[in-house]
C-alpha cells in the first residue's frame, strides 16, 4: 500500500528478443532473424490508500521481438525477418485506490508481437521486413480512483505485427514490407472507475497489422503486404459518479498502412487482405452528474493513407483491399442525473484510404 505527496512512478518491461544496429559514414548489409517461442508477461499494479500525490505514472510493454535499425551519411542494405509462435504476450497495468486522492495519472498497458524501426539520415535505404505474429497479443488494466483533481488517461495498446520507417535530411528509403497476423486474438482492453474525477480519458487500441513509413527527401518507395486473421477486439469501458470531462475511447483496425514524403515523390503499393475472426470494438461511459460525457467507438477492417509533396515528385499509387470479416463498433452513453454535453459515435468500416499531395509550406 502506497501513500505519496509529491509523485508515484512505476515501470514494468518484458522483451523477448531485442536487435539493434547502427551505421556512420559507412555502406552496411544487416541480416536480422528473430524468433520467439516462449511467452512473454509484464504486469505492473498500485495500490494506494488516500492519496497518490500530485503525479502518478505507470507504464508495461510486453514485447515478442523487436529491432532497430539506423543509417547516417551512408547506404544501408537489410533483411529483418521476426517470427512469434503460438504462445502469450501480455501486458497488464491496474491501479486501486478507491479511497484515495490522486492528481495528474497516467497509466498505460501496451503488448506487441513483433516491431522493427528503420531510420535514415541524410543516406539511403533498401530493406526488406518479413514479420509473422502467431502469437495471443493482449493488453488490458485499468482502475479503481476515489477521486482525481487532475487530467487522467488510461490507455491499452496491442498491436501484432509493427513497421516504423523514418526519414530525414534529403533520405530516399526503398522497403519491402509483409506481416502476417495468424494469432487467434489481438486484444485491448481498459476499464476505469472513478468516484469524482477532472478530465479523464480511457482509450484502448488493437491492431493486426501496422506500417507507418515518412520521409523527407526525394523517394519514399513502399510495398506493403498485410494479412490480419485473428479476432481483434478492443473494449473501453468508464464510469464516474461526478466528472467535468469523462471520455471512453476504442479503436480497432486489422490492417493500416500510412506513407508520406513531404519533400519528394511516394511510390506506394498496397495490399491489404483482412479476414477470419473480424473486428469488434466497444466503448462504454456512464456517469451521474456532470459536465461532458463522450464515447467513441472505430471498427476498420483495413485503411491506407498516402501523402507527397504536390510541388515535388507527387504520388504513384497503387492499392488493393480485400475485407471479408465483420466489421462491428458499439458506443454507448448513460448520464443518470444530468450533463452539459453528451456524445456516442460508433463507425464501423470495412475498407478505408486517402491519399492527397499539399504543399510543403502545409
Amino acid at each position: 500500500m502506497v501513500e505519496a505527496t509529491d509523485s508515484i512512478s512505476g515501470v514494468s518491461t518484458a522483451t523477448g528478443n531485442a536487435y539493434s544496429s547502427s551505421a556512420d559514414g559507412r555502406d552496411v548489409d544487416m541480416r536480422s532473424n528473430q524468433s520467439l517461442q516462449g511467452a512473454v508477461s509484464a504486469d505492473t499494479r498500485l495500490d494506494v490508500h488516500s492519496n497518490a500525490g500530485l503525479s502518478t505514472s505507470l507504464s508495461t510493454a510486453a514485447t515478442g521481438n523487436t529491432g532497430d535499425a539506423a543509417v547516417a551519411g551512408a547506404t544501408m542494405t537489410g533483411v529483418y525477418t521476426q517470427t512469434t509462435g503460438a504462445v502469450s504476450i501480455y501486458g497488464h497495468s491496474h491501479i486501486e485506490a478507491p479511497d484515495a486522492v490522486a492528481g495528474d495519472v497516467t497509466s498505460s498497458a501496451q503488448a506487441v508481437g513483433n516491431s522493427q524501426g528503420i531510420a535514415a539520415s541524410y543516406a539511403s535505404v533498401g530493406a526488406r521486413v518479413n514479420q509473422t505474429n502467431a502469437a495471443e497479443v493482449k493488453s488490458d488494466g485499468g482502475g479503481v480512483i476515489g477521486q482525481t483533481t487532475g487530467s487522467t488517461v488510461f490507455a491499452a495498446t496491442s498491436t501484432a505485427n509493427n513497421v516504423t520507417g523514418s526519414g530525414s535530411s534529403s533520405a530516399a528509403e526503398r522497403m519491402i514490407v509483409t506481416q502476417r497476423n495468424t494469432a487467434a486474438l489481438t486484444q485491448a482492453g481498459q476499464f476505469t472507475a472513478f468516484g469524482n474525477s477532472y478530465l479523464a480519458t480511457t482509450q484502448a487500441t488493437a491492431t493486426g497489422n501496422n506500417i507507418s513509413a515518412t520521409n523527407d527527401g526525394p523517394l519514399l518507395d513502399l510495398t506493403a503486404n498485410q494479412t490480419n486473421q485473428a479476432y481483434l477486439r478492443a473494449q473501453s469501458e468508464s464510469s464516474s459518479y461526478l466528472f467535468s470531462s469523462g471520455q471512453a475511447n476504442a479503436y480497432g483496425i486489422g490492417n493500416s498502412v500510412l506513407a508520406g514524403d513531404l519533400n519528394g515523390e511516394l511510390v506506394l503499393d498496397n495490399t491489404q487482405l483482412n479476414e477470419g475472426g473480424g473486428v469488434d470494438v466497444v466503448a462504454s461511459y456512464t456517469g451521474d452528474q456532470g459536465y461532458d460525457a463522450q464515447a467513441s467507438a472505430t471498427a476498420i477492417g483495413n485503411a491506407a493513407t498516402g501523402y507527397a509533396c504536390g510541388e515535388c515528385s507527387g504520388m504513384t499509387v497503387n492499392s488493393r483491399q480485400t475485407n471479408t470479416a465483420d466489421v462491428g463498433s458499439s458506443s454507448t452513453v448513460t448520464v443518470n442525473g444530468y450533463a452539459r454535453s453528451v456524445s456516442g459515435v460508433a463507425t464501423a468500416v470495412g475498407n478505408t484510404a486517402t491519399y492527397y499531395v499539399t504543399r510543403t509550406s502545409q
